[in-house]
């Protein structure tokens, strides 16, 4: 199946994706993508993903959960990282501890700053926003386009900082969300990645609290 393309997956359509299932606005925008534009095909991707259960528990308390620690290099390279979920019950399943020591692999190998786009400091966007638009007027592109170039450059900049954004290692074609939203189906929880900190030597400490929100 051939994705749509950019113009022809609206705001307006991932907003009524996003009202109907309440999933994340990425998730929405990718399976209007991958489904050309099909509403309904949009809803049965994201339910073959998982990702329509996971935003019906996203609501749910986590108060339980796990601090997973991984060393990686010789001791190079060091990660912390919280997860949570609703029950002790699920923070002692097999699944769960699994789960964790995952987020943990992809944090120390491809470096995120921040666990969700929610968490990047509206200054840096608007930063980002800004250079994208300026390096676009620069290559001669037309002002009514500077918006949607911008935009799309914000998405890229996301998927390089944002953890749950970025392409799982072991699985580029999904996202660590999506590896999440598998697990919060098989598990029937809420599952969260609250806050990670990423030590590597000679280098400051790169960490991310977060508020409780959804993976």
């Amino acid at each position: 199946m051939t994705r749509a393309t950019m113009a022809e997956v609206t705001a307006q359509m991932v907003r009524q994706l996003r009202d109907a299932t309440g999933a994340g606005m990425m998730d929405c925008k990718l399976a209007l993508e991958e489904s050309s534009g099909d509403l309904a095909k949009a809803k049965d991707w994201l339910r073959q993903k998982g990702i329509t259960k996971a935003a019906e528990r996203a609501g749910r308390s986590t108060r339980q959960g796990i601090v997973e620690a991984y060393i990686h290099q010789g001791g190079q390279v060091g990660v912390l990282v919280e997860v949570n979920s609703e029950s002790d019950f699920v923070a002692r399943n097999e699944v769960f501890q699994k789960l964790a020591r995952e987020i943990a692999l992809q944090i120390a190998g491809s470096s995120p700053r921040f666990v969700r786009r929610e968490d990047v400091p509206s200054e840096e966007v608007r930063r980002e926003k800004e250079l994208a638009m300026a390096q676009a007027r620069d290559q001669g592109k037309p002002e009514a386009m500077l918006e949607k170039i911008a935009e799309g450059k914000l998405n890229a900049f996301y998927r390089e900082v944002c953890l749950l954004e970025q392409p799982y290692q072991r699985d580029p074609k999904m996202s660590v969300s999506e590896l999440i939203a598998q697990a919060v189906s098989q598990l029937k929880e809420n599952i969260v990645v609250s806050r990670f900190a990423r030590f590597r030597v000679g280098e400051a400490v790169s960490s991310a609290p977060s508020p409780a929100a959804t993976g």
